[in-house]
Order: C-alpha cells, then structure tokens, then sequence
C-alpha cells in the first residue's frame, strides 16, 4: 500500500472510530454539572496521596510501553542477526513457526515491561493498595504470561494462514476473526478466565440479595447473575462491573465493597451497575469494535507489511509478525483514545441512571469519595491524561453531576 494510501487509511479509520462514538453513545439525558472543587471533598493529604501514586504509576505505564514498543521495534527491524535468522528459520513451517513467534512475541513483552510491574506492584503496597505479597503476584503474573502466549500463539498462527491464503485482502477475514474473538472471549472470559484469578461465589441469600433483585425490578432489567468475587486477597479497592453476554452475563460485587459500604452506598453502586445492563453496554462496546475493527485492520495490514519489508522480512511470514504486532500496538492505542470517549458517556449515563433509581445523590457523592480514596486516585487527573486513558469521569465530574441533581437538574 502506498503511503498517501496508508495515511488516508489512518485518518478514515480515526474519522470512523469517532463516527462510532456519536452514533453508538447514550441517547437518553444524561445529568451535567461543572467539576466540583476537589478541596470542598477531599483534604489537601488525600489530593497529594492520590497525585503522587497516580504519577508515578503513569510514570510506569510509560516506561512499559516504551520498553514494548522498543522491543518490537527493534525485532520488525530484524536485529540482531541472530534474531533476523531465528525468524527466517521459522518461516520454513509456517503455521508451527508463526505459533512459536507469537508465543515469543508474548512472552518478550512480558520479560521488558516486568521490572515496571515490580516498580508499580511495590508502590501499590506501600500505600496500603495492593494485599499482596510479592510471591502471589509472580504467580498471578506467571498465569498471566502463560495465557497470553497460548492466546498469541493460536491468534499468530491463524494469522499467518490468512496471510498466506489471501495475500492481498487477508485483512477481509481478519477483521470477521477479530469480531468473533471479541464476542466469544466476551462470552467465555467471566466462566474461563476470571476463575483462574479469583473466586466468584453467587451472592448468598439475605438482605444484600434481596436488595440487588428488588433494584432489577424497579430497573425493569434482566440482572443475570450476581456475584461475590474475593478481590480482597489481592487488593483493598472497592470496586463492581458488568459482564458478559447471554447466559454468562452478571454483576460482580468486589468483597471490599460488600464489606465496608453501607446501605445506601452499596444501592448507589449497584444502580450504576444496573445502568450498565439497562443501556446494553457490553453489546453497544462489541458493536463499536465491529464499526471500528476493518479500517483499523486495513490499516494494521498495510503499515505491517511495509514495515516487515524495510526490516528485511517478507510479508505472510512469521518473521513479519513483530512488525505487524508494532502496528497493531500503535493502532490499538489511537483507536482506543476514542474507545475511552464511549467508556466515559456510558458510565456517565450510569451514573444518572443510578440517581434516577436511587434520587439518592448524597449516596453517589459518598461512593465517589470513598472510591477514590480506597483506590489511592487523583481526583482530578490532567485533562490530557484523562482524554487520552480515562474510561470514566472524574471523581470530581461525578461529584459535579450528584450535585447538579441534588440541587433539582435532570436529563
């Protein structure tokens, strides 16, 4: 593809995966208010606990990506040699070949971005976040690692039968893999994966339960399951998400929450969790990945290929994969700013969803405070760091919309 091509590929599927987050955003009124001043909820020690941990942690997140980015470049670059002929040797089986290069390529990341990890995983403790010892989380990081190769080396090696199949338009049934992908692993990860980690436990019969299904009914939605999960052995945050399709979908309440909000917090909580399954968002987030997904891959495929032939490597071979896992890499984090947009109207539209349940806006504020406090957060991250990695709303834009209701706005 030529590089006028390859640029206007690049900017439509930006145009596209905008055009995704107007279309796909919540149509029903959301509540608006201004920020509230992050002084009048949190005091000046609880600001700079969350400041520095999110600086810093940020400061780690950049490293591992520069130090994936590296690796991957320096691999679709073909150095060193023995690199470039470990490569070539694979392309004599192509299928065994690129299942190996996948699996290295997973692993590899995984190897540069562990000392950041250690970095970040010992800061979460020390201010009193992560539970863990540094054993557990090697194990944890160890299941991890093993998933993902398996994962990388069946996704390299279909890969790799596409391209060769189809050597022009293999990103046609690329993009249909991808989309299947994304349905199945959202089917299959809450009863496949989630289990490795932690323990889910249906919530047991008794007032908290009782509450959860009488919230779904005044909702009018299909809850699906609810579940305890036992997040406590790794980590004192409070947290709760919405997961899942059809028969697997489920609320899932951290033990945290469970066992420190009250009454009132904990309705606040779960309405917004409700919310989540009102709007449809797990199918809206697969529908916005499908309207996002082919230009995205165009693209992928394009800048791929023409990267493996600077660096030496012939399309469709394993040896091209590090260039394509470059551009995927790339691709992925610009398509994601916008996929960040939806993530933040949706849960925004949760939010009010839980007040209209709930009229409960002194319950919404206290979660929030309690939230961010528990999780060690900045209130009010830098605008270019919230547009660029937010998924949700700011403690202090939370605070501003509780308080818009409170004071008689509605949708």
């Amino acid at each position: 593809m030529r590089a006028w091509k390859l640029g206007a590929t690049a900017v439509a599927a930006v145009i596209v995966a905008e055009a995704g987050v107007w279309l796909l955003r919540p149509r029903e009124g959301t509540v608006d208010g201004p920020p509230v001043p992050e002084r009048a909820y949190f005091t000046e020690q609880q600001i700079d606990r969350g400041q520095d941990f999110g600086d810093g942690q940020r400061l780690l997140m950049f490293g591992t990506l520069a130090a994936e980015a590296g690796l991957l470049v320096m691999l679709a670059s073909g150095r060193p040699a023995v690199v470039r002929r470990t490569l070539e040797r694979a392309g004599e089986h192509p299928l065994r070949g690129g299942a190996l290069v996948g699996a290295g390529l997973s692993l590899g990341l995984a190897v540069v971005a562990l000392p950041f990890g250690i970095a970040g995983h010992q800061r979460a403790v020390d201010v009193g976040l992560s539970t863990q010892d540094l054993g557990s989380w090697f194990t944890d990081l160890g299941k991890s690692a093993a998933i993902g190769a398996v994962l990388t080396a069946a996704g390299a090696a279909g890969l790799v039968a596409l391209m060769r199949r189809f050597p022009k338009r293999w990103w046609i049934p690329a993009t249909g893999a991808v989309l299947v992908i994304e349905v199945v692993f959202t089917f299959l990860a809450p009863v496949l994966l989630a289990p490795a980690f932690n323990k889910f436990t249906p919530l047991e019969n008794g007032k908290l339960r009782s509450d959860v299904l009488e919230l779904g009914r005044e909702a009018g939605v299909d809850i699906g399951q609810v579940y305890r999960v036992d997040a406590s052995k790794r980590s004192n945050a409070l947290n709760a998400y919405v997961d899942g399709i059809g028969s697997t979908k489920r609320v899932v309440l951290y033990d945290t929450l469970i066992n420190s909000a009250d009454e009132a917090k904990l309705r606040s909580v779960v309405a917004h969790e409700l919310g989540h399954v009102h709007g449809n968002d797990v199918p809206r987030g697969l529908l916005w990945v499908a309207l996002s997904a082919p230009l995205a891959v165009l693209f992928v495929a394009g800048a791929g290929e023409a990267l493996a032939r600077r660096g030496g490597a012939e399309p469709g071979t394993p040896a091209s994969l590090p260039a394509i896992a470059l551009m995927l890499g790339v691709t992925s984090f610009v398509i994601g700013i916008a996929g960040s947009q939806l993530s933040r109207d949706v849960e925004a539209r949760a939010d009010t969803f839980a007040l209209e349940l709930t009229n409960d806006p002194k319950a919404l504020i206290a979660v929030q405070r309690e939230l961010t406090t528990r999780n060690v957060a900045d209130p009010s991250p830098p605008s270019a760091l919230q547009f660029l990695f937010g998924s949700h709303p700011t403690a202090v834009q939370r605070i501003g919309a509780a308080k818009a209701w409170e004071e008689g706005a509605r949708p």
